[in-house]
């Protein structure tokens, strides 16, 4: 059986829990009002086992850090695996759209899949899914709730220097 490890971090956006087994993080979890933020009673407290997630988190969230060095392990399909493999790709500060995703993993009438499994990534922030916007610039869904993605996008451009009107 699969051991797994929790831990809670306190953030900017609130309190994230964070979720891993041995191979690498599985989720990140925000705490919202209709969703809980519980462990599962079998889950393991281990700050030592997500102490670098931690740690490069906090450096994100304080402006030190615009990628991340860690294993990852988020459960999916594979269709959503190579969704979130091109959110990857998206440059911090940066956005893109889901059709553009849709076409870099050549599937280019599959953007409303694509939207789908940008909702289901289990790894937000790290796997940066907040950086997919709708074709017409606005903010679409975002498991955080819209108002964390705007922050997240405006810290992410704050960090680059730009000046949000």
């Amino acid at each position: 059986m699969t051991r797994i490890y929790y831990e809670y971090m306190p953030s900017p956006v609130g309190p994230l829990l964070l979720v891993a087994d041995d191979e690498g993080l599985r989720q990140i979890r925000f705490e919202l009002e209709h969703r809980p933020h519980a462990p599962l009673a079998e889950w393991e407290h281990s700050p030592q086992k997500l102490a670098e997630v931690r740690r490069q988190l906090e450096a994100y969230f304080a402006g030190e850090r615009y990628t991340f060095d860690l294993p990852l392990k988020p459960l999916g399909t594979e269709f959503q695996q190579s969704v979130w493999q091109a959110l990857m790709t998206i440059p911090y500060a940066a956005t893109t759209s889901y059709g553009q995703i849709s076409q870099l993993i050549l599937r280019p009438k599959a953007s409303r899949a694509v939207g789908a499994a940008n909702g289901r990534n289990p790894i937000p922030i790290i796997i940066p899914c907040h950086r997919v916007i709708g074709s017409n610039g606005s903010l679409t869904g975002f498991s955080g709730g819209l108002a964390t993605k705007q922050w997240l996008l405006e810290h992410e451009l704050k960090q680059q220097g730009f000046v949000l009107s």
